[in-house]
């Protein structure tokens, strides 16, 4: 492989009746060390204590300027507005030009034309030097030259599995916090997260949905 340095992106959240969906993009160098990071698989085959530890690692790996990484969330009512493909697609769009965004630690890094980066994490860095690898169906804007969508690549590629844990921690926290607030307690979102279990339906079929909820998931209901 000619390419330096690897981005992968997955996504969580596809499904739920409640909250975003989120998308993460996660770039490595292409001899990036995974044994800095075990365990990394697909992020609905690890535990959730597991995919905490993981999560942890790789902020800390980040810190470090090993790898970087970023989760975009796209809310449920943009998911209403929009449909949750043309979501998906404006939540990776960010999260892939966020990442390649200029950092303090990896030096310049032009978001327009991709241009050159530089730092701590290698070599400078041009688009042609870069293969974005996509769970499932998804597909990369096509400045992105080298490009590879791979069906269940989360637990296929490390750079994908990553990438899935980020956006599923991320995503699963921010249903844990807003969970908290009154509006939203008679929901439980900490537990489910959002997800249509029996509980969930139940407890909008006796309060109806608020503004955390996709009404058009929840029509049927």
């Amino acid at each position: 492989m000619n390419q330096k340095w690897l981005i992968g992106i997955d996504e969580a959240g596809r499904g739920p009746l409640a909250g975003p969906v989120a998308v993460g993009a996660v770039l490595v160098p292409s001899d990036f060390d995974w044994a800095l990071i075990p365990g990394v698989n697909d992020s609905k085959q690890l535990s959730e204590l597991k995919r905490e530890v993981i999560f942890k690692q790789a902020e800390m790996l980040k810190r470090e300027g090993t790898l970087d990484y970023v989760v975009v969330m796209v809310s449920a009512k943009v998911i209403d507005q929009i449909g949750i493909v043309p979501s998906v697609t404006r939540a990776m769009s960010r999260a892939l030009y966020k990442v390649i965004e200029p950092r303090p630690f990896l030096g310049s890094f032009p978001r327009k034309g991709l241009g050159k980066r530089a730092g701590s994490m290698g070599a400078e860095m041009g688009v042609e030097e870069v293969l974005v690898k996509l769970d499932g169906g998804l597909r990369a804007p096509k400045e992105f030259v080298h490009q590879e969508t791979i069906i269940k690549g989360d637990s296929k590629e490390k750079v994908i599995g990553l990438a899935s844990i980020m956006a599923k921690v991320t995503r699963d926290r921010y249903m844990v916090r807003v969970g908290k607030r009154p509006e939203y307690s008679k929901y439980a979102l900490g537990v489910h997260k959002g997800y249509g279990t029996t509980a969930h339906r139940q407890a909008i079929k006796k309060y109806g949905c608020t503004d955390i909820h996709r009404v058009s998931y929840c029509k049927n209901i």
